[in-house]
């Protein structure tokens, strides 16, 4: 027999042997689906079922219409957290927008008044079932909520369009609504069973706060505020809540000033960052400026985290100061279990993380070891409300919270923190990051995006801050927050998929792309799928390489999104406003794939 039919041979075994390995996966998980971010109350981000190797983009559905305009005001990337494709058998529920979108001219010129983030109320917001037929998506229903995100008021948000992001639980859609409503949505019929109001009034300056999760009871948590409609961010919050819906659709809603004990009232003086000549700090004695905290309330788009005991976790912070955070348990009975402070627990700041003081990018010289350069002070985990990160209850009980840091390259941290609400690690990227979990061996290992951004230690200014070359990667951590593997995304061209479907490739002046996702997927393999902002879509196996990937559309076009996986294996993915399947059938068939890392699909 010839090397080269002997070859074939052995390649067709190999592929036999995956499919099957595939089908099996399959077969034993065949209810499993994405009903809400992270998959699970956990939000661990892991599927039962094996993804489908990645040979074809099955379906292609635009869902915003305003991407152009958005991607023009962002100078070229989409400033919008859009929400994770919800997944059924032979059903996806995706985020949809309609309505106008005035757009400034020139972009980012706020003119004409209001236009761009400052305009994000003349949108509306939907949610659109597709259903597979036929081999291809179809709309099935759309349903229009009437929620509108917090306004941008003074650029308070930077322009990141806030998250709106519902949950399946039962045979009901639950989607954000006015007011801090929520409707209870039919899934077959698309129409709204009711509207749930956990206030006397339908208020409109109350907002849903972050997306919504379910529990295994069918319960459903989110957060509430209530903003000053003249300056929202100037003035202190007037309210804050964790609302729960039971399966009868009764609320109940309790005041964020009960859960989060030890915070500083809402008059005190909290730290700020330094303003005087860099570097920083300006002496070894050095005292930050001082200014009132604000009420502590939920940060913008966090969704709560469910134990399998009940307790639910989420995330507070001052209104008016990011350095003022707490990872915040709460029991069933929604009554205060414990409020742990993100504050005096990381020492990694002057001659530890960052350079050696005296040095670029490094402290002043004489400062205290291992304080943040902005303060002087333990370095804080700040709560932007431009991210996006949630936290994530571990296998063994831990919870983990990824925050801002910006003394260490604007990295950020993860944090991981007991069931008792004791810090026992972090690692030192975290920043709009929701990890995966992937359970294997008795153990666990977290996934998440490690961006090294091409940012100087803690200031702008290159004389004092000199940025560093970016390195992007993901990485596998083993249970104690220790690397396992680092792949490093190395495509180094900025690709377009044209309207012939051809795609075209030119030199990134750049050099190197950001992992935009804000959570990868997890399948019952331990295979990893992310997108980055090269335009691709990746399977990162448990060795740390890539077994596959494909281009979905635009480079830079991605937002930072995050991925699901449907119950026949299909990967849910978005870029450039749409959402893509990729995957090697709508429907598990005798159809043969090749042959893992014999044919990877596209760049890798």
């Amino acid at each position: 027999m010839s090397i080269r039919r002997l070859l074939n041979r052995w390649r067709l075994v190999v592929a036999i042997v995956a499919f099957g390995i595939w089908c099996a996966a399959l077969r034993a998980s065949p209810d499993a689906g994405w009903p809400q971010w992270g998959r699970t109350p956990e939000h661990q981000g892991a599927s039962s079922a094996a993804g489908q190797p990645l040979n074809a983009i099955l379906a292609d559905v635009p869902y915003d219409p305003f991407i152009l305009a958005e991607l023009a005001e962002g100078a070229g990337q989409v400033n919008v957290h859009y929400a994770a494709p919800l997944v059924q058998a032979g059903a996806v529920y995706i985020e949809v927008k309609s309505g106008s979108y005035r757009a400034c001219s020139p972009p980012g010129s706020g003119q004409p008044a209001p236009c761009g983030s400052n305009g994000w109320n003349l949108q509306t917001w939907g949610v659109q079932k597709l259903v597979w037929q036929d081999g291809a998506l179809a709309p099935a229903w759309t349903f229009q909520s009437d929620w509108k995100p917090e306004p941008n008021s003074n650029n308070a948000l930077m322009g990141w369009e806030p998250v709106f992001h519902p949950a399946i639980s039962g045979a009901s859609l639950f989607v954000p609504g006015a007011g801090g409503t929520v409707f209870l949505v039919d899934t077959q019929s698309g129409l709204a069973r009711s509207r749930v109001n956990p206030f006397p009034t339908m208020d409109p300056s109350i907002y849903v706060a972050g997306g919504l999760a379910a529990d295994d009871t069918g319960r459903i948590y989110y957060h509430a505020i209530r903003l000053d409609p003249a300056d929202p961010w100037g003035k202190n919050v007037l309210g804050s809540w964790l609302i729960r819906i039971d399966a009868e659709g009764h609320a109940v809603a309790v005041p964020f000033s009960s859960l989060v004990a030890g915070a500083p009232p809402a008059d005190a003086p909290c730290e700020l960052e330094f303003s005087s000549p860099l570097p920083w700090p300006p002496s070894a004695s050095a005292m930050p400026p001082m200014s009132a905290c604000g009420s502590q309330r939920p940060a913008i788009n966090v969704i709560p985290a469910i134990s399998p005991d009940g307790t639910i976790y989420t995330v507070s912070r001052a209104h008016f100061n990011t350095r003022y955070a707490y990872l915040v348990a709460v029991k069933a009975d929604l009554t205060p279990l414990w409020s742990a402070s993100l504050r005096d627990f990381l020492d990694d700041g002057c001659d530890v993380g960052l350079p050696p003081s005296g040095m670029p990018g490094g402290c002043r010289t004489g400062s205290p070891r291992g304080v943040d350069p902005a303060t002087n002070n333990r370095p804080a985990g700040r709560v932007w409300d431009l991210s996006t990160s949630s936290p994530v209850v571990l296998p063994d009980g831990a919870i983990l919270f990824g925050a801002q840091t910006t003394y260490n390259y604007f990295r950020g941290h993860l944090f991981k923190f007991s069931a008792s609400g004791e810090p026992i690690g972090s690692y030192d990227f975290g920043w709009d990051s929701t990890p995966a979990v992937f359970r294997h061996d008795g153990t666990y290992s977290v996934l998440i995006k490690d961006n090294h951004y091409d940012l100087g230690s803690y200031c702008f200014d290159p004389q004092y801050c000199p940025p560093e070359r970016g390195r992007f990667d993901l990485t596998s951590l083993d249970a104690n927050l220790q690397p396992e593997w680092f792949f490093t995304n190395r495509n180094m061209e900025s690709c377009a998929r044209q309207k012939d479907g051809s795609i075209t490739c030119s030199p990134n002046p750049e050099g190197g792309f950001e992992w935009c996702v804000n959570q990868p997927a997890v399948d019952a393999r331990g295979v990893l799928y992310a997108t980055s902002e090269d335009g691709f879509l990746y399977a990162i196996g448990r060795d740390g390489q890539v077994h596959e990937s494909i281009f979905l559309d635009l480079a830079i076009g991605a937002a930072y999104t995050p991925v699901s996986i449907g119950p026949e294996g299909l990967i849910y993915c978005e870029n450039n406003g749409h959402l893509f399947v990729v995957g090697l059938q709508a429907r598990p068939s005798l159809s043969l794939p090749p042959a893992p890392g014999v044919r990877p699909v596209g760049f890798h």
